[in-house]
């Protein structure tokens, strides 16, 4: 069985994609709703590759996965909770769950590129503070 190491790198790569083809952020008000579509697909995919890789945690740690209508949240809270997550981390990461909540309900055609300016602007930073919180986890050193 490959190590949460392994497990969690292969998600890092995932992410890494995305951020690859994320476009600048000031490039948004330019696109056409279909464009927008796509990057609000992508900002979809890098929320649900964060919780990719919280899950490989809470799997090593025999940590339960919450479940019922605001696991994505609970998920949050309880990587906050247990030491996984970093409160900059969380607050951050807070902004992409609302959003994956938007799109996930919402319609591609009431995207707003000024609301998702913020978050396409700040993937990366967020990225950064995940990944050097789950590299500080004991089992991410082996």
């Amino acid at each position: 069985m490959a190590s949460l190491r392994e497990r969690v790198e292969s998600e890092y790569e995932a992410v890494e994609e995305i951020l690859r083809t994320l476009p600048q952020s000031s490039h948004l008000p330019e696109l056409s709703v279909l464009e927008l579509a796509g990057v609000a697909a992508l900002l979809h995919n890098f929320y649900n590759a964060v919780e990719n890789i919280l899950k490989q945690v809470f799997n090593v740690e025999c940590l339960p996965i919450p479940d019922g209508p605001a696991w994505h949240r609970d998920l949050l809270m309880v990587a906050l909770e247990r030491g996984i997550l970093s409160g900059t981390a969380v607050e951050s990461l807070r902004r992409f769950l609302a959003f994956r909540h938007f799109f996930s309900h919402g319609y591609a055609l009431d995207l707003d590129p000024q609301r998702m300016e913020p978050l396409v602007a700040d993937a990366t930073a967020t990225f950064a503070a995940v990944k050097e919180d789950m590299d500080s986890l004991p089992g991410m050193r082996d």
